[in-house]
Parts: C-alpha cells; sequence; structure tokens
C-alpha cells in the first residue's frame, strides 16, 4: 500500500513539475514574440507601400511630363542667349504681331517669352531637355504669357516648320546645315536668325555684331526664304 501511495504522488509531483514548465515556457514566449509581431506588422505596412507608391508615382510623373525619347540627350549644352542678343535677333527678323515665332532648342523660354511680350505674337518654344522644359513652362507663367506661348517636349530635327514665319536659333554650325532640309519648307520670305553660328553653304541676308552688357562680343545671322545657296566656289 504504501509502495502504492508512494507512486502516485511521485507521479503527482512529477505532473505539477511539467504543467509548471509548459506554463513558464508560454509566460516567456510571448513577450518575446510580440515585439517581433509587431515589428512585422510595421515592416509588412511600410515595404509594400514603398514598393507600390514608388511606381505610382513615377507614372504620374510621366504623364504630367511625358519624355518622347527618355534615353535620347540634348545635341548641345545650355548656355542663356544675354537679353540684348535676344532683343537683337527678333529686331533682324522684324517680328510683327502676326508671325509664329519657332525656337529650335528653346532653353529657358527666354526668346519666346520676349517675342510675346514685345511683339503679342503667337511662340513656340522645343527642347527634347525635361529640365529645360521646366524652365521655359515656369518662365511663361512668371511673364502671364501662356496665352501665346506653348512649351513643347520635341526633338528639333523631326519637326514640320512650315507654319512657321520666324526661327531662331543657338546650335552649333553642324546642327544648322543639319535643319536646311526642314528650312528649306518653310513659305517665301520667312526668317531665320541664329546666335553665334552661321549655316554653311547658305549666304545670310544679314550678320550684325552685338556686344552684352559684360562686354561680349556675340554675332547674329540673318536669312530669308528660299534660301540662297552657295556656289562650292564661293564656300569657304
Amino acid at each position: 500500500m504504501k509502495k502504492v501511495l508512494s507512486l502516485v504522488v511521485s507521479l503527482m509531483l512529477a505532473c505539477s513539475v511539467f504543467f509548471a514548465g509548459c506554463d513558464k515556457h508560454q509566460s516567456g514566449s510571448t513577450p518575446a514574440e510580440l515585439p517581433s509581431d509587431e515589428n512585422n506588422n510595421s515592416t509588412a505596412v511600410q515595404t509594400p507601400n514603398s514598393v507600390v507608391e514608388e511606381p505610382v508615382t513615377s507614372t504620374f510623373e510621366e504623364e504630367e511630363n511625358p519624355v518622347e525619347n527618355p534615353t535620347q540627350t540634348p545635341d548641345v549644352i545650355f548656355v542663356p542667349t544675354p537679353q540684348e542678343v535676344v532683343e537683337k535677333m527678333l529686331e533682324m527678323a522684324k517680328v510683327t504681331k502676326d508671325d509664329l515665332v519657332y525656337d529650335l532648342g528653346c532653353g529657358d523660354g527666354r526668346i519666346v517669352v520676349t517675342a510675346a511680350k514685345k511683339y503679342g505674337c503667337k511662340a513656340i518654344g522645343f527642347d527634347i531637355d525635361p529640365q529645360r522644359i521646366k524652365e521655359s513652362l515656369k518662365n511663361v507663367d512668371a511673364n502671364n504669357v501662356g496665352d501665346l506661348v506653348t512649351i513643347e517636349q520635341k526633338d528639333i530635327f523631326t519637326l514640320d516648320l512650315s507654319d512657321a514665319n520666324v526661327i531662331t536659333l543657338y546650335l552649333l554650325p553642324s546642327l544648322n546645315v543639319k535643319l536646311i532640309p526642314q528650312l528649306e519648307k518653310l513659305k517665301p520670305g520667312s526668317r531665320i536668325v541664329s546666335h553665334d553660328f552661321d549655316m554653311r553653304g547658305v549666304k545670310p541676308d544679314e550678320v550684325v555684331t552685338v556686344t552684352s552688357k559684360d562686354g561680349s562680343q556675340h554675332t547674329v545671322y540673318l536669312w530669308t526664304t528660299p534660301l540662297k545657296k552657295e556656289s562650292q566656289g564661293e564656300m569657304p
């Protein structure tokens, strides 16, 4: 009998120790898992949101500022034309309120803005660089000429120029030459003015030197259509 009682007591003690160990393990695991769950919940919320938000934001920006060819880079670096030169270019082109001015490589939009403000004409600036487009649009807004001036992000070598009466340029000589097939489609009597660079093979109607406020010298070339091609013997 004593052996039976002793066995029962031993079993009861063993069960108590077992259940106490289980309770201790469970109560110990909960605080350790709770911060882990909180951290996981925080990460689970943040990581998917950041992954989802990036393409959504990118899509919105692309819709607001569409890019024809995101991999295409400008052919020339942006160097602003001094305002004195801008004024002379438009003066030499004899711009009127009835003209449509195209600025090919418009930079910050100063030529088209000046044309609209001074002569009341419509003007369109074209540039391939999204940063220049932003600057031009800001300039248009700041000068309240949005009813006359349009800014477009396009490759100038793909444009149909036939609607324009005046073309303004500040490109390299080789790029001016590249534009000749497009310029030849302009209406008779259209004017083309270029800051600093000529157009090889085409004789200018007028060449003027302008001194800007900083004392630097600038050359402005004027051509009218139809273009006057130079013979091989005349070309330098």
